[in-house]
């Protein structure tokens, strides 16, 4: 009885800092419908849109209300880089979701760490360690991206760095166990969704084109 009462612990313990540092886990869900692998023909016209003097940007327009603050950050982050598009940013966005979520769940994060801020970085290896001291091993497959949405944008004139916020719901199987290997949290056959918030930020005049992670939320 008292091991089990320890267990349950740690793995309430292991749950609240999951949360703090990578959003929620809204519990387990049904298999979403397969995800298209081939981009929109409607999207892909709409990344070809030029844009006429006086006319709207569509690759604002399309994720953020025309005239808001955060399209005039995008327009600003595009004045100092033409080559930044919202659209392809979005798509690089859900990549890195991808990558740096299971880097996080497995615990091999040394492969993504140049994509962190040193504060993300530091709150991800504190979480892993802990984990590696109660003998807690994660094991979880990725699913997909359920939504993405770009949720806002700020643009620093003096330091020219742009911030994007991005909200992510995610599908994945994961499961926690102690080391003699039992599940103390988790089912390997279920999918369970998850919500995050992060914020990506790069020198728009750099010459190095990756984004880091500076923030998670929820």
């Amino acid at each position: 009885m008292i091991e089990i009462l320890v267990l349950a612990g740690i793995a309430v313990f292991l749950i609240l800092k999951l949360k703090s540092v990578l959003g929620t886990r809204d519990g387990f869900e049904k298999p979403p419908l397969p995800i298209p692998t081939g981009a929109d023909p409607a999207q892909k016209a709409r990344q070809k849109f030029e844009v006429i003097d006086g006319g709207a940007d569509r690759d604002i327009t399309d994720h953020v209300p025309e005239d808001s603050d955060a399209a005039k950050a995008l327009a600003e982050m595009k004045r100092v880089d033409p080559n930044f598009s919202v659209t392809e940013f979005l798509g690089g966005a859900r990549g890195a979701y991808e990558m740096i979520l299971m880097a996080f769940e497995l615990g091999e994060i040394d492969d993504i760490a140049p994509f962190l801020s040193g504060d993300v970085l530091e709150a991800f290896e504190q979480v892993i360690e802990q984990r590696e001291k109660e003998g807690l091993l994660v094991q979880a497959n990725f699913v997909g991206v359920r939504e993405l949405t770009l949720l806002d944008a700020e643009f620093d004139r003096d330091t020219k760095e742009g911030e994007l916020k991005v909200r992510f719901i995610g599908e994945l199987t994961s499961v926690v166990r102690d080391s003699a290997g039992d599940i103390v949290e988790g089912d390997p056959n279920a999918i369970k969704r998850v919500k995050d918030v992060w914020t990506f930020a790069r020198i728009m005049d750099s010459d190095d084109p990756n984004w880091q992670l500076v923030a998670t939320g929820e």
